[in-house]
C-alpha cells in the first residue's frame, strides 16, 4: 500500500467543489473551500495555508537550547526551542540548521528527522519537521532584522518545571521535551 493510500478512507472523503482565496499575506494565506460531504450535502472548511516549518531539539552537554521571544497573538513571552517556517523548495534538513544557527549561534552536522507532524489539521496544513541533534556546537547567531530573542540550556527536570509554569506552552516545545526523557528511558529516538 501506498504511503498517500495509507490515510485514505474513501467513506469519509469530502471532494473539493471550489476554493474562494480570501487572504494572502507573507506567512498564511487563507481560503474557504465549498466540499461535497459522503452524504452528498455540502459544507464549507476554512483553511490556513502554510508552507510548513522545522523544529530542532538540540541538546548541548545534556542540556536542552531553547529560546525566548515575544508571541504576538499570546501577548507574552514564550519559552520554545529553535524554529522557523521552510522558505519556497527549502530542504527540511537544511532549514533545520539554518534555524539552529541563526536563533541560538549553535550548528550541527548530525541533524536527525525525529518526526514530522501536522500542528491543527482541523483548520491549518501547517506541517512541522522535528529535527534532534546531540552534538550542537557554539558558534554566532544571526538573526532576522525582526527577532529579538534570548538563548538558554535547560536540564530536563526544568523543561518539566517550565511546561508546569506555563512558560513553555508550546506543542512542538512539548513534544521535544516528551520526546527528550523518551529517550533517557530507552536511549532510542522515537
Amino acid at each position: 500500500m501506498k504511503k498517500d493510500e495509507i490515510n485514505r478512507n474513501p467513506a469519509l472523503d469530502e471532494e473539493t467543489l471550489s476554493t474562494k482565496p480570501i487572504f494572502s499575506g507573507h506567512i498564511i494565506s487563507v481560503q474557504v473551500d465549498t466540499v461535497r460531504l459522503p452524504d452528498g450535502n455540502t459544507a464549507t472548511r476554512e483553511v490556513v495555508k502554510h508552507p510548513g516549518a522545522v523544529a530542532v531539539l538540540a541538546l548541548n552537554q545534556g542540556k536542552m537550547l531553547v529560546v525566548e521571544q515575544y508571541r504576538q497573538p499570546m501577548h507574552r513571552t514564550e519559552v520554545e526551542i529553535p524554529a522557523g517556517k521552510l522558505d519556497p523548495g527549502e530542504d527540511p534538513l537544511a532549514a533545520a540548521g539554518r534555524e539552529l544557527q541563526e536563533e541560538t549561534g549553535f550548528h550541527s552536522g548530525g541533524l536527525k528527522l525525529l518526526k514530522s507532524f501536522y500542528t491543527s489539521p482541523g483548520f491549518a496544513d501547517e506541517i512541522i519537521h522535528l529535527y534532534v541533534t546531540e552534538d550542537a556546537q557554539p558558534g554566532e547567531m544571526a538573526l532576522d532584522e525582526d527577532e529579538f530573542l534570548e538563548v538558554s540550556e535547560l536540564t530536563l527536570e526544568e523543561a518539566y518545571q517550565y511546561i508546569a509554569d506555563g512558560r513553555i506552552a508550546d506543542a512542538k516545545t512539548m513534544m521535544a521535551v516528551y520526546a527528550w526523557h523518551l529517550y533517557t528511558l530507552t536511549g532510542q529516538w522515537h
